[in-house]
């Protein structure tokens, strides 16, 4: 039984995008789809049951053990991140399946299923795989997804972003398979489990170029400041769906892969001090970044660039209260970036513009639509009793608690451009929510085509 509910969180999906281009009605595409991730979060949340109650699950594959065999894992980390990661998928899909896609090509929405569902096959190798090899399988399979899912409809802005992401991503890939080459020559496995031990064998020169090596591939990934630079000018271009998975999602996968890495094969080498620096600039950085933004989506993406530092955060303390509140703090952001990028095209739907000086002009949102958009936006800010608090109150007790002088600096950082946070969201707010100023008369308050009035929005 657990042999099975390992695989099928990776078998489901790929069967599924096989199968969606077959030429079967859309319904029925849509409908497979739906069912799919809903099994592969029902199977997260039987192994995380299982991992919970009695410890880590394992599938060697084949019958063939480590290192030959291909490895499954899965333990309350990866069955959580799995679990969420799978129900924030549906909640997308859904969203798009009932936006419709009446500006779009029926191509594009042909094209769109199967590759979402490739998307969260790889995802779901990332989670569970248990050596370094299928991770970077597992990337390479959400990169080939998600240069389909970029530049859907084949828009020529699109196109541009879809090369510049596939360019940067390819480099990391390069990067990595040579990081997998010299842990295999330098130890003979790539299975996580076996080379914990022998890394730690390995001279301290060889041992930290590998560390430093593997932070600057999985930094690409996860988008960590100055390894950022590709993901404001690419997720923007995409449909509101396909944004807000990638927003939710693949940064998330590259964060897990380096907290999962780093733990198990380079615990407390000097490489940790760069993770300090790291998570203070992509805080700081990210969020000023956001701040000289006018278009809601490149802001939300500097958002999404600072809150990765948080993150890191934890990471660095690199103690349990500290990796604690990391997890909390992946959790809560798969869930809130999704929400806020989902809402804000809703927003840029009902007033035919992204720019926020140009939403000063024009008629207000319902209250749902504010509602939608205010829980998300406090959480992330880390305003109480939002998950966003909770999350951010474990990494301050985390840091308080271990009392060295970067972990005051990485809390000081982390209060600091929370406020900075809850500023940005609140001038998406007034922009959005206040309505056009008082007197201006109803003509004038008509909007024109705005930047965001091409870009269309339904996918599925």
């Amino acid at each position: 039984m657990t042999a099975v509910l390992l695989a099928l969180p990776v078998v489901l999906p790929a069967l599924g995008a096989g199968a969606s281009l077959l030429g079967l009605p859309r319904a029925v595409v849509r409908a497979s789809g739906v069912g799919l991730l809903a099994a592969v979060a029902a199977c997260g949340a039987a192994l995380l049951v299982l991992a919970d109650r009695d410890g880590p699950q394992t599938l060697h594959a084949g019958g063939w053990p480590a290192p030959v065999g291909v490895t499954l894992v899965a333990d309350r980390l990866s069955a959580l991140l799995l679990t969420v990661s799978a129900l924030v998928a549906l909640a997308v899909l859904l969203f798009a399946i009932g936006q419709g896609t009446a500006e779009e090509r029926r191509s594009a929405a042909v094209v769109f299923h199967p590759a979402y569902l490739v998307l969260v096959t790889g995802m779901s190798l990332a989670f569970l795989t248990g050596d370094l090899f299928n991770l970077f399988v597992a990337f390479e399979v959400m990169l080939a997804a998600s240069y389909v899912l970029i530049t859907l409809d084949g828009d020529e802005n699109r196109t541009r972003a879809g090369m510049t992401y596939t360019i940067v991503s390819l480099t990391s890939s390069l990067l990595f398979l040579s990081l997998v080459a010299l842990v295999y020559s330098a130890t003979g496995t790539v299975t996580l489990a076996q080379l914990g031990p022998r890394i730690a064998e390995l001279p301290d020169g060889l041992r930290s170029a590998l560390a430093l090596l593997l932070l600057s591939v999985l930094g690409i990934k996860a988008a960590i400041v100055p390894l950022h630079f590709w993901l404001p000018d690419s997720y923007p271009t995409a449909p509101a769906p396909i944004t807000a998975v990638f927003a939710a999602l693949l940064t998330k996968v590259g964060v897990y892969a380096l907290l999962r890495t780093q733990t198990l094969l380079f615990p407390r080498t000097d490489v940790w001090v760069l993770l300090a620096c790291a998570a203070i600039v992509t805080m700081l950085l990210g969020i000023l970044g956001a701040l000289a933004q006018d278009d809601l989506n490149r802001l939300l993406s500097f958002t999404l660039v600072s809150h990765i530092g948080f993150m890191l955060f934890g990471l660095a303390l690199f103690d349990t209260p500290g990796l604690t509140g990391t997890i909390l703090y992946i959790v809560h952001h798969i869930i809130v970036q999704a929400a806020l990028f989902l809402v804000v095209d809703l927003i840029v739907f009902r007033t035919d513009t992204a720019a926020l000086h140009r939403l000063k002009r024009w008629p207000r949102p319902g209250p749902v639509v504010v509602t939608l958009f205010l829980v998300p936006a406090l959480s992330l800010s880390g305003i109480p009793p939002f998950s966003g608090f909770v999350a951010k109150l474990a990494l301050l007790q985390a840091a308080v608690a271990q009392g060295a002088p970067a972990a005051y600096a990485l809390a000081g950082t982390a209060l600091f451009t929370s406020l900075l946070t809850l500023y940005t969201m609140s001038r998406v707010w007034t922009a959005a929510f206040m309505g056009r100023p008082p007197g201006r008369p109803e003509a004038e308050a008509a909007p024109a085509a705005g930047p965001a009035a091409g870009r269309p929005r339904g996918t599925g």
